[in-house]
């Protein structure tokens, strides 16, 4: 794959490091390793820099002088979109929609909503159950009315272009476990808006890995995920120029962790949290890393990972904390005295 072709531009730290994590391993008795995607830089990292290299890359091609993007009031994306945006000197416009209904003042303007405006993002709030995809493409031509070159970016950096940052990441993991000597039986990751997961399916295909890939659902049913994952992994593949070479047999998701809802808390997100920061010092955020990690945990306990070495990709998020820390109890490890 000759990621060279395209246009990028170097904004994460790469490559992000794979670690060994012993303590939870064996907690769970199974071997388990994580790519720590939670350390791409921009604003404190998470998975979207690596899409937005790419997709800036583009922005910057096309003589774009604003980006703009939309998603979930705590959208991860968001804020390392306003952060890239930052450092390429381009102006952001966020739309956020309100997918939970939490009153919280620390859910609305602390956590990444906090750095979406200290990056210098400008921003708007909509109601739950918008179209936005139409609110965003209303607003782009509004600021392209008035003089904006704007270059508009879907929820999640999730199409063809965003997605190289994912099958070059398949690339990367690859020599670093080649280079380790280590047998890989499965990765495992949240797959939320699709980018993630159909650039590393497509990776891994592309380079025969024989590495399964394993999306456990933030969001949506698994029909109706695997189905947006696979068509995002054939135009990504067209896009490389290895058109066909992702199977549907490929793509797998997991939705038995969604809960209630996108963006709302479980108990089994919050056990995940607590056990990855108390056995291994790693922050996931509720929204995403804990409930992909929460599908990690439970599959584990239940021998569906037997003898094997797992890989657990981390999404990033850890910023999300500091809007949903309602959902922690506070008092249960504080010493009175």
């Amino acid at each position: 794959m000759h990621f060279s072709r395209f246009p990028r531009v170097r904004l994460a730290h790469l490559p992000t490091p794979l670690e060994h994590m012993p303590r939870l391993s064996k907690e769970l008795g199974v071997e388990l390793w994580i790519k720590r995607d939670d350390c791409t830089g921009m604003s404190s990292g998470g998975n979207k820099t690596r899409k937005l290299e790419f997709l800036m890359a583009e922005a910057e091609a096309m003589g774009a002088d604003m980006v703009m993007t939309q998603g979930a009031t705590q959208s991860n994306h968001a804020r390392q979109t306003a952060a890239c945006a930052a450092r390429m000197g381009i102006a952001c416009h966020i739309l956020l929609e309100d997918r939970t209904g939490y009153n919280n003042a620390n859910y609305n303007e602390n956590g990444n909503v906090l750095l979406d405006h200290l990056h210098g993002a400008t921003t708007e709030k909509f109601p739950g159950g918008h179209d936005m995809v139409g609110e965003m493409n209303r607003a782009a031509d509004a600021a392209r009315a008035q003089g904006k070159a704007v270059y508009v970016i879907p929820g999640g950096g999730s199409n063809p272009t965003g997605a190289l940052g994912y099958a070059n990441c398949a690339l990367e993991l690859l020599g670093q476990v080649n280079e380790r000597g280590l047998k890989v039986d499965r990765l495992v990751h949240a797959t939320g808006s699709s980018g993630t997961q159909a650039g590393l399916v497509t990776g891994m295909a592309a380079l025969n890995s024989g590495i399964p890939v394993l999306g456990i659902g933030t969001r949506a049913p698994r029909e109706r995920q695997e189905q947006m994952v696979y068509d995002l992994a054939q135009r990504t593949a067209e896009k490389l120029g290895c058109p066909g070479v992702v199977s549907r047999e490929d793509v797998v998701a997991n939705t038995d962790y969604v809960g209630d809802g996108y963006g709302l808390p479980t108990q089994s997100g919050l056990e995940a949290i607590s056990m990855f920061a108390e056995l291994e010092g790693i922050l996931l955020d509720p929204v995403y890393s804990a409930k992909g990690a929460a599908g990690l945990i439970d599959l584990a306990r239940k021998g569906q990972f037997q003898d094997e070495r797992v890989i657990f990709l981390h999404t990033g998020g850890s910023v999300g904390l500091f809007g949903y820390d309602f959902a922690f109890d506070h008092s249960s490890r504080r010493i009175n005295g």
